[in-house]
């Protein structure tokens, strides 16, 4: 779940990120996005198919995003904070979502999403496999409370 950024993108779109919690007009603003990122990505699968690498299926969907207009960052760092230590691991954002080119999406997946979220920040995530015949199939939403 790396988020994406060159140039004059910005972080995230506003309702994505924060302390407070969410009420009913950020939840639509939520829903919203997340289809717009699935309709994203679903051009992009259109296009491309399954069994690409990674990283093409990330440029040409960070391309779908700025083409929509929304705010993303690529390849953000993504500090891991310890018992209030911040700790330089190395750990990368892809895009506002994470992309894997897997078989089939495990538990262990799926926790590295809400893993993501909780360090990040982030309320909601996607998680796309590409390597599946509909994408439909290959989408996990997940909502941090």
């Amino acid at each position: 779940m790396r988020r994406a950024g060159r140039g004059g993108q910005r972080d995230t779109e506003p309702g994505v990120r924060g302390d407070e919690p969410a009420g009913e007009s950020d939840l639509a603003g939520l829903n919203d996005l997340t289809k717009r990122i699935i309709g994203a990505a679903i051009e992009v699968h259109r296009n491309l198919g399954p069994g690409l690498l990674e990283s093409a299926y990330e440029a040409c969907l960070a391309y779908e995003l700025q083409e929509r207009g929304l705010a993303f960052e690529r390849q953000r760092a993504l500090p891991l904070v310890y018992k209030e230590i911040r700790v330089d691991t190395g750990y990368r954002v892809d895009l506002l979502v994470e992309l894997k080119v897997v078989d089939q999406i495990t538990p262990v997946h799926e926790a590295q999403v809400l893993s993501y979220l909780r360090f990040s920040g982030c309320k909601i995530g996607l998680l796309l496999n590409f390597n599946v015949k509909l994408l439909k199939d290959g989408i996990r939403r997940f909502i941090l409370d």
